[in-house]
């Protein structure tokens, strides 16, 4: 399967569906016959997933002598799922109930894709102060959220091997001379998010509410800044 097949099955197209949408894309007003002939699907598959791509948003179909099918632009499909999703996502909220405060115990976040949503997650979820230290490749990722918290009033502090060029509106910037794969994340010193970050799927980082360790964790974190503001008056 194509990368792009395998993204729009995350928008929840099957792979044939998927397959045909992308052919409906790449050319204009098709029967099912002729998708059939191009994606070489056989045609009793191939006219149960153009009924699915109208049903989903994905397709248009276009009445006549022989019926057609043209695709709904990509920008269109993602945007009306998006909305959908969102939707759903706020009925569903309202009305199930709702699960008291994390774990306090140790989760394994594993895979980058999954540390990133976590990251994500947590940043949505700051109330007073954030402290983060993490690859610099993927720190552009998060600014929107790191400025929107610091717009608020919140604390964010951020410790950097190589601090943005055009900085972190609102937030307090460390240099620091650790060039490590490590990310280091603590949220309202409450919970810490911590491990490697290579991009890989194997890719593993502990997650913890547990009060000692997050202690532990801010501790240190805290004397490394410290470490950082009197190597810098030296060097002045």
């Amino acid at each position: 399967m194509s990368a792009m097949a395998e993204k729009l099955v995350l928008f929840g197209l099957t792979r044939q569906e998927a397959a045909i949408y992308l052919c409906l894309l790449r050319s204009k007003d098709l029967s099912g016959y002729e998708v059939s002939k191009l994606t070489g699907i056989s045609r009793s598959n191939v006219y149960s997933a153009l009924a699915s791509l109208v049903e989903e948003g994905a397709a248009y179909l276009l009445e006549g002598e022989t019926n057609k099918y043209t695709a709904v632009s990509i920008e269109d499909f993602c945007e009306n799922r998006i909305r959908r999703l969102t939707r759903l996502k706020q009925e569903l909220a309202a009305q199930i109930p709702q699960i008291g405060d994390s774990s306090e115990g140790y989760i394994t976040i594993s895979s980058h894709r999954h540390i990133m949503d976590k990251i994500h997650n947590m940043l949505e979820h700051v109330e007073y102060r954030v402290y983060l230290s993490m690859p610099a490749e993927y720190l552009e990722q998060f600014r929107a959220q790191l400025e929107r918290l610091a717009a608020e009033g919140k604390k964010v502090v951020l410790l950097v091997s190589d601090p943005p060029e055009a900085g972190m509106k609102g937030c307090i910037l460390y240099q620091s001379d650790k060039r490590d794969r490590h990310l280091r994340l603590i949220v309202d010193s409450s919970y810490v998010l911590t491990g490697e970050m290579t991009g890989d799927i194997a890719d593993s980082c502990l997650y913890c509410g547990q009060k000692n360790f997050v202690n532990v964790f801010k501790d240190s974190l805290r004397n490394e800044i410290k470490l950082i503001q009197l190597t810098s008056t030296a060097s002045n």
